[in-house]
């Protein structure tokens, strides 16, 4: 099975085109024609089973045959995290945690950060990518970075959690999250929260986890979170 995306589809139309950049993949790459299947999702829950009656290269038209609506999670998971410095790294995270299973990610920038300019149109590209790939009818939500102090006086809910490694009193995170809650986790930069920033989280209740005994990249750290979620949910 291979998994388009198309945004604008909904239960009120029967037909619909795909872009020219699609269009072009999945009549020239994929050499499909009049009459063959496809899988669509709209990255809102449904999955749409269609039949091609237009194989223009430039305008590839299809009929919608059957839809089927995925359940949410029981959980939410939103992974806030700090961009690496190197953009490729940070995109190898967005990939990995949309196929582990995320809900909502939003890059922060930090006293220590490096990379302070986001691609957000990129960004998105990966996760469309990752979630076709992984067959999941769900595209995470990608927020506009903002700044850590401003995030914090956003209001918040579920559990909440800041990952750092200066030293003081901390559980290991599989610890501490529950299943069928909704989780929030922080991860900082490569150089790690400022003392400062983690007493702000403190003070607006987030508690202090440990992801393991080993000092971890940003980008490990966050995939760490996004799999003990994940685990604990599907247990």
């Amino acid at each position: 099975m291979q998994l388009f995306y198309n945004p604008e589809i909904d239960n009120s139309i029967s037909q619909f085109s795909f872009s020219s950049e699609e269009s072009k993949h999945i009549i020239k790459v994929l050499r499909k024609k009049v009459d063959d299947e496809l899988y669509i999702t709209n990255g809102k829950g449904y999955i749409y089973q269609a039949r091609i009656i237009d194989a223009s290269i430039k305008r590839c038209k299809a009929e919608i045959i059957s839809r089927e609506k995925k359940h949410k999670t029981m959980h939410y998971l939103h992974l806030v995290v700090a961009p690496t410095k190197m953009n490729d790294r940070f995109e190898w995270f967005l990939e990995k945690a949309t196929e582990i299973g995320v809900n909502e990610i939003t890059p922060i920038i930090c006293e220590h950060s490096e990379r302070k300019i986001i691609k957000i149109e990129r960004m998105q590209k990966v996760l469309q990518s990752a979630m076709k790939q992984s067959l999941q009818a769900y595209l995470p939500k990608l927020n506009q970075a903002i700044k850590y102090t401003d995030y914090l006086e956003l209001e918040k809910n579920g559990l909440l959690f800041i990952a750092h490694c200066e030293e003081g009193e901390k559980m290991e995170l599989k610890r501490r999250v529950a299943a069928d809650n909704d989780v929030t986790v922080l991860i900082g930069p490569e150089g790690d929260f400022s003392a400062n920033e983690i007493d702000l989280a403190l003070k607006k209740g987030f508690l202090p986890v440990s992801l393991g005994k080993n000092r971890l990249r940003t980008e490990t750290a966050a995939l760490v979170a996004c799999a003990t979620v994940a685990v604990i949910n599907n247990a």
